[in-house]
């Protein structure tokens, strides 16, 4: 099973990026499994706050919290700490949505809130992240998260965020 754990703040869509790559997972067809849920602390926008995503090629059974992950994603550099190598898997990776350079090879600093303004004006990074992620493990195709955004938002909001996914997934590739 491949686990991944979205950390960011109300109102960021850390959930929404959770759902996303779920439904990109099971486009894969028969055999593709998924689950995606959130867990909030106070419910208001601004709060830390986080997701999981856990997927499988058999029906997923365990729907509790993701303790240790194959992949951390961070939309929000002030929720990432030294806590979040404690929450990897041996061989997994953080993904950061920073400025910053951090010297540890399992993290993957991405600008994300740059690329946001460069594409949207808005620093919204969840869709950037998502493409980053993809990109950085070959989870699922990028074909197939474009996919699930045909599939789960309206029109007015997807080819801006086929666009995120896409720019995400550059941001990392070498």
């Amino acid at each position: 099973m491949t686990e991944v754990i979205w950390h960011g703040r109300g109102g960021q869509g850390a959930f929404t990026a959770a759902r996303l790559l779920g439904a990109a997972y099971v486009l894969k067809g028969e055999g593709s499994y998924a689950l995606a849920f959130p867990r909030f602390g106070p419910e208001r926008r601004g709060a830390p706050m986080r997701a999981f995503t856990k997927l499988d090629e058999r029906p997923i059974g365990n729907r509790s919290e993701v303790a240790k992950a194959d992949y951390c994603i961070f939309l929000d550099d002030t929720v990432f700490t030294d806590a979040a190598f404690a929450e990897l898997k041996e061989g997994g990776k953080l993904l950061v949505n920073t400025k910053r350079t951090i010297s540890d090879e399992r993290v993957i600093a991405v600008d994300g809130t740059r690329i946001a303004a460069e594409l949207r004006g808005l620093p919204i990074t969840n869709t950037i992240m998502l493409g980053a992620l993809v990109a950085a493990s070959g989870v699922v195709p990028l074909e197939l998260v474009a996919g699930a955004i045909r599939q789960t938002m309206p029109a007015r909001h997807q080819a801006k965020n086929i666009s995120a996914v896409l720019a995400g997934a550059k941001a990392v590739q070498p």
